[in-house]
């Protein structure tokens, strides 16, 4: 398939696709004519890239978990442990990261409780 086609059955841009491939997440072939060429695993390929991307990763991160990642029954798993520990620290980092911006909401929910409304 193109890259229009892909473009429609994973809902991803052209453009980010494109940029996928800058950064090394996607390899599609390419005919003599220049167009690239993807298959149904580039599908299940981006799917993955945006989920991670969902999570917080950052394309550099997603370079290095993919070849990793492997279909269990219910889920994807990780077949690389020393990844493992990373993805912990990253779920760590998102987690305060997250206990911050609660704090900040708390400390707004505050003023605008002190405020007279207008």
């Amino acid at each position: 398939m193109r890259i229009g086609e892909l473009s429609r059955r994973t809902g991803v841009s052209i453009r980010s696709l494109r940029y996928y491939e800058e950064q090394n997440l996607l390899h599609p072939m390419r005919l003599p004519s220049g167009y690239r060429v993807y298959g149904d695993t580039d599908v299940v390929r981006v799917q993955r890239i945006q989920a991670l991307l969902e999570a917080g990763l950052n394309t550099q991160r997603i370079e290095m978990i993919l070849p990793c990642l492997t279909q269990h029954g219910d889920g994807i798993g990780l077949s690389c442990a020393d990844l493992y520990a990373d993805l912990i620290a990253e779920r760590e980092g998102l987690l305060s990261r997250m206990a911050t911006l609660r704090a900040s909401v708390k400390a707004l929910d505050a003023v605008i409780a002190a405020s007279p409304a207008t």
